[in-house]
């Protein structure tokens, strides 16, 4: 009886009083006279009221946690194949390593400002809940259409099919790999990460802090071998310095792009700000520990790769941390493309845990299905956006070519990115009386501000493909799909059956939402 009184608050729930009808015909709960109001459910007797508690996620992630998961977010498959599209660009190993620098301090930078509106508006959902709090309603929808619906599940598709990929060539032989064959194990790992997600934060948060740690191990070993390798006098490439450095300003750029494709994931935490024990102190903590560490261990590894090859051998490879092994380690070789497949499994797992929660945050302003902001009674997560989520990870394994997919969109990342820079600087006047943790120099959301346009309009600049067309006409799909569903409040068929029988099946319920004077 104390549960179902727990789950009838004053959040709004389409389908709570047939459930509990339900429940009432099988004989689990007496029976209670039920009404509602548009947006609210009270329980009441002939002369009793029943007081209700507020129901929500639990702050269950300490600091360790919270920086496995920025870690384990950022250093996916990126360190292993971005080297090689770096040094392509820029021609020279000195300016590659400034790169990878530049890249870092950019990171750091965005990071800052992701903490600064992390610690000012305290809620999960990261972009969506800075946008509404910004812009409104509508910037906020077409910012979870397209990383909710396209680019989070599309990359988490990438990601497995990478694992695929490289396990593919640890377990099988040239003529058992198949497409079908790496699907399937691409599969399997998306429910694997699926089903840790959806047991408990706590496991969840375990993995994370498990493979962050495999991966900086292997990445430790990458960096030992190095400085070895380079006390025995072999300094490889690195002797040739700035040799050969392109004078290609947009080739710069290009390398700058494929840098911060391998710092992505800085942002992470911000998801989940409603989980974080004690956000004011840990949030920008473990962001500013985790993007500097990662900065110093991207470094370090590209100076080991680069003392050890040269250009030619740095260049023709197609996993140039297999190549460096080869040479440094060879009886050892095959631990490196284990090392990223437990570094790519990590940052999908960190990936799933962080993107559900933008489901959940904004189906509790209206912007998706309201059964993804319910959560399970005991685990408290939000068990319909895990599985939401993985369904549409599987569902976009089906096309021969994910990766084209995200080229469409991934330019929408920077354009979002350059949004929240601009936040920041509104809500400087916006909520000009509202507590500050960090308040940084304006100077520095400008810089980012800066990188992220140009990053926006250089794919129209020079040779403009028809993949970014097609993003600005799925941005029109959104604003098509806002009216009648969010605007005008239409119901979907079926949706309120479909969320009555999915909460006896998940029992998932509704959730306490999160006001200004709650923060």
């Amino acid at each position: 009886m104390h549960v179902i009184f727990s789950l009838l608050n004053e959040r709004h729930n389409t389908g709570l009083i047939e459930f509990y009808t339900i429940l009432k015909a099988l004989g689990v709960v007496p029976d209670w006279n039920c009404t509602q109001s548009t947006r609210t459910r009270k329980m009441s007797e002939t002369t009793n009221k029943v007081t209700v508690e507020k129901f929500g996620v639990k702050r269950r992630l300490g600091l360790l946690s919270s920086i496995s998961f920025i870690v384990g977010s950022i250093i996916g498959s990126g360190i292993f194949i971005s080297p090689r599209n770096v040094l392509a660009k820029t021609g020279s190993v000195g300016l590659c390593l400034v790169v990878w620098a530049l890249c870092g301090v950019i990171s750091l930078c965005a990071a800052l400002v992701y903490a600064e509106l992390g610690t000012l508006i305290r809620k999960s959902g990261a972009e969506h809940a800075y946008f509404l709090k910004t812009y409104g309603s509508f910037v906020a929808f077409m910012y979870v259409w397209c990383q909710a619906l396209a680019v989070m599940p599309g990359a988490m598709t990438v990601k497995a099919l990478t694992l695929a990929e490289y396990l593919s060539e640890v377990i099988l032989d040239d003529c058992s790999q198949s497409t079908n064959i790496k699907k399937v194990i691409a599969t399997t790992a998306v429910l694997s990460v699926a089903i840790t997600n959806s047991i408990s934060v706590r496991l969840t948060a375990r993995v994370q802090i498990f493979f962050t740690f495999v991966k900086l191990m292997g990445l430790v070993v990458i960096m030992i071998g190095g400085i070895i390798w380079m006390s025995q006098g072999k300094y490889g490439s690195l002797v040739t310095g700035f040799e050969g450095t392109t004078d290609d300003v947009q080739n710069v750029a290009l390398a700058v792009y494929s840098g911060l494709w391998a710092y992505d994931g800085w942002g992470g935490l911000n998801f989940v700000t409603e989980e974080i024990q004690k956000p004011k102190r840990n949030l920008p903590l473990a962001i500013v520990i985790s993007v500097i560490l990662v900065t110093i261990v991207y470094l370090l590894v590209n100076a080991s790769y680069l003392a050890v090859l040269n250009k030619t051998e740095f260049l023709s490879s197609w996993a140039v941390g297999v190549t460096w092994a080869e040479q440094v380690i060879p009886p050892a070789v095959i631990l490196i493309p284990i090392v990223v497949i437990c570094s790519v499994y990590g940052s999908s797992n960190g990936s799933s845990f962080t993107s559900s929660r933008l489901l959940f945050q904004a189906a509790r302003e209206n912007h998706m299905p309201e059964l993804c902001s319910y959560i399970h009674v005991k685990s408290r997560i939000p068990l319909p956006s895990v599985l939401l989520l993985t369904t549409l990870s599987m569902i976009y394994m089906i096309p021969a070519e994910i990766a084209t997919l995200l080229n469409l969109l991934n330019f929408l990342s920077w354009l979002f990115y350059g949004m929240a820079m601009v936040a920041v600087i509104i809500l400087r006047w916006k909520m000009k009386d509202a507590e500050r943790v960090i308040k940084l120099p304006l100077v520095i959301p400008v810089f980012v501000l800066l990188i992220c346009i140009y990053l926006v309009i250089a794919p129209f600049l020079q040779n403009p493909k028809v993949e970014f067309l097609y993003a600005l006409a799925f941005l029109g799909l959104g604003a098509l799909v806002y009216i009648p569903m969010v605007h005008f409040k239409l119901q979907i068929p079926g949706l309120v059956t479909l969320t009555r029988w999915t909460q006896c099946l998940l029992e998932v319920v509704p959730t306490h939402v999160v006001k200004d004077d709650d923060l």
